[in-house]
């Protein structure tokens, strides 16, 4: 699948530790080549249509729309922080 991403992911990407970066760089390419991999754990976000919900780290979770084969990612972040700002 394609993997592109928003002016709000990028930015917050910018903001995270090099290890964090490797950590989601990580979770990106298991993304793209298989979106149900079990280390994401990717769950449908409730109360919000059409915007899952994966993990790159326990800490750090990433938020995406999937539209065909086209994996768009919104933001990347603490836990919380994130999945009130998807």
């Amino acid at each position: 699948m394609e993997v592109l991403f928003t002016e709000q992911f990028e930015q917050a990407y910018e903001r995270l530790t090099t290890a964090e970066k490797r950590s989601v760089r990580k979770a990106l390419t298991l993304l793209g080549d298989n979106p149900k991999h079990p280390g994401l754990r990717v769950k449908k976000m409730e109360g919000r249509q059409n915007i899952w919900e994966g993990r790159s780290s326990k800490r750090l979770r990433m938020t995406f729309e999937i539209a065909g084969e086209t994996i768009v990612m919104r933001n990347v972040g603490e836990h919380d922080k994130v999945l009130k700002k998807p």
